[in-house]
């Protein structure tokens, strides 16, 4: 695919690493692509990072058709940049997409999309330890007509931010309310695609343990209420007497890629690992036995998030004395270490930007 490319005639002055934090500033450029029936994909540009014009009827903003995804380009210490399983998040926006009758992008197409974008931004990946180039890929539907029907005409774009650690912890343990009340998604809804609407559905129940003093929400089943499904913006793992158990792909839950490496490593490594329902009840009778070693979440922001306290309804559950565990620092380290070139990639799981 051809793409053109309009550059910048003013360059944004790069942030220092101290105050980036997590998506509150963009690089110069952005790419850009229509679809419609006739043409497919087509008109496929970078252009200067700026504004967006949309009809007042887009279907988007009526009937929230829209899709994305959240990758990271890293620093490696050479110099070079490299990206880690992107192929993976290809796959699963084509799926999210397919499930809000959007149009796809083949597979090849999107790399070669996605590679070429961030070479042309590659100056913008900072090389400060713990920092990265976030890469927010989006897809919306923008049907110019009301009324509720399959995607027509598309836009698919991606925008680029350079950040620091996702929560303001870090590495240092979070403090996560299970909620009681809301739900987030429910079997055979969109909870495995990773569209908007699932976060903002998320929203009220987040405030309110924001609140109470919690960094986010840890979501139960939407039928029986009691089964772990995961966080607001992870997965959740836990080592239960020395087997690292997380919840089962059920329909409801994302397929987070840094969930799957991260098992693809523990059972590569001989831990025990279970995919499979996990209630709250459970979790609670583990924590009183002296069972319940560790928890984490698992996400690209984020990588990996010790949890060092859950409450669900005013009853706090201290895990681990409020500390990282072994097995979540382990988890950390390797991860990262891929991501930023520091150890061996055994799993051929890094793209270079070349």
């Amino acid at each position: 695919m051809e793409i053109k490319i309009t550059k910048t005639t003013a360059p944004a002055v790069k942030p220092e690493a101290s105050v980036l934090g997590f998506g509150k500033y963009f690089t110069d450029h952005m790419f850009i692509m229509e679809y419609n029936p006739e043409k497919g994909w087509h008109d496929a540009r970078i252009v200067p990072f700026g504004k967006i014009e949309l009809h007042p009827a887009c279907t988007a903003l009526h009937y929230g058709s829209e899709v994305f995804e959240g990758l990271k380009a890293y620093r490696k210490s050479d110099g070079s940049v490299q990206l880690f399983r992107p192929m993976e998040n290809i796959r699963r926006m084509n799926r999210s997409a397919e499930r809000l009758c959007l149009p796809q992008i083949p597979e090849d197409t999107a790399m070669q999309i996605l590679t070429e974008f961030i070479k042309f931004e590659q100056d913008w990946v900072p090389s400060a330890p713990g920092t990265s180039l976030y890469i927010r890929p989006f897809m919306f539907g923008n049907d110019e007509t009301l009324g509720v029907h399959s995607v027509k005409h598309a836009t698919f774009m991606i925008i680029t931010s350079p950040v620091g650690s996702y929560y303001k912890e870090g590495i240092n343990p979070v403090k996560i309310m299970i909620e009681a009340e809301d739900v987030r998604a429910v079997r055979g809804g969109t909870g495995e695609a990773k569209c908007g609407g699932n976060y903002a559905a998320s929203n009220r129940a987040g405030e309110k343990a924001e609140e109470k003093g919690y960094s986010q929400v840890l979501w139960l089943d939407g039928v029986e209420r009691k089964y772990i499904e995961e966080v607001g913006a992870m997965n959740v793992m836990f080592k239960i007497d020395g087997e690292v158990v997380t919840p089962q792909l059920t329909g409801s839950i994302l397929p987070g890629i840094t969930r799957k490496s991260c098992l693809e490593i523990l059972r590569a490594e001989g831990y025990k690992v279970s995919e499979r329902r996990i209630s709250i009840d459970e979790i609670g009778k583990a924590l009183a036995d002296g069972k319940l070693e560790e928890a984490w979440g698992t996400g690209t922001a984020a990588v990996v998030s010790p949890i060092g306290e859950l409450c669900y309804k005013d009853v706090k559950y201290i895990i681990n004395d409020g500390k990282i565990g072994e097995v979540t620092s382990h988890l950390y380290d390797t991860l990262t270490g891929i991501q930023w070139g520091k150890i061996e990639d055994k799993y051929g799981w890094t793209v270079p930007i070349k």
